[in-house]
């Protein structure tokens, strides 16, 4: 039951740490979206697309160097290919969703475009914390089967040896 608690309790960390880094990128990613909307007369989903780049790369590093600093590093040309690869993924669940407000529905005052980039975002994040875990930032091989044996090394320390019977 302890090695399911602290199971539990590393992943609460990881969520924890991951929302922290998303949720300053978020700010990012509204702060530029905005800036880029009030100084410039970009249309908003190619404004949104700078903005969720920007966010992308603020993400990465705090992620890689924070987040998931305890993970494999071994590969990191591959890391950040299916880093981007799935952050490409989730710019266009993110930009869709505001896509389809935008042009689809016509919702694209200042106040819809921002609480559709939201929404976009929140549903990314969803698929971007699943694909992060599993694909890019994965856990160093061997630790859970460590954690295992030595698990199974303890139990077989505490039973009470089998004496043998002599007919």
């Amino acid at each position: 039951m302890e090695r399911r608690s602290s199971g539990l309790q590393r992943l609460v960390r990881e969520v924890a740490k991951f929302g922290a880094v998303g949720g300053v990128g978020v700010l990012v990613n509204l702060g530029v979206f905005n800036l880029v909307r009030h100084v410039s007369d970009l249309p908003v989903v190619r404004a949104s697309i700078i903005a969720t780049v920007v966010a992308i790369a603020f993400n990465y590093v705090g992620f890689r160097y924070w987040t998931y600093r305890d993970r494999d590093k071994s590969g990191r040309t591959k890391e950040l290919t299916l880093f981007l690869v799935f952050s490409a993924i989730g710019l266009v669940i993110e930009n869709g969703v505001l896509y389809l407000a935008t042009y689809g529905f016509g919702w694209d005052s200042p106040l819809q475009s921002n609480v559709f980039k939201f929404l976009g975002i929140g549903v990314a994040t969803l698929f971007r914390f699943w694909s992060y875990r599993s694909w890019v930032f994965r856990t160093l091989p061997g630790r859970e089967t460590l954690a295992d044996a030595e698990t199974i090394l303890e139990r077989e320390t505490k039973k009470p040896t089998p004496r043998q019977r002599v007919p």
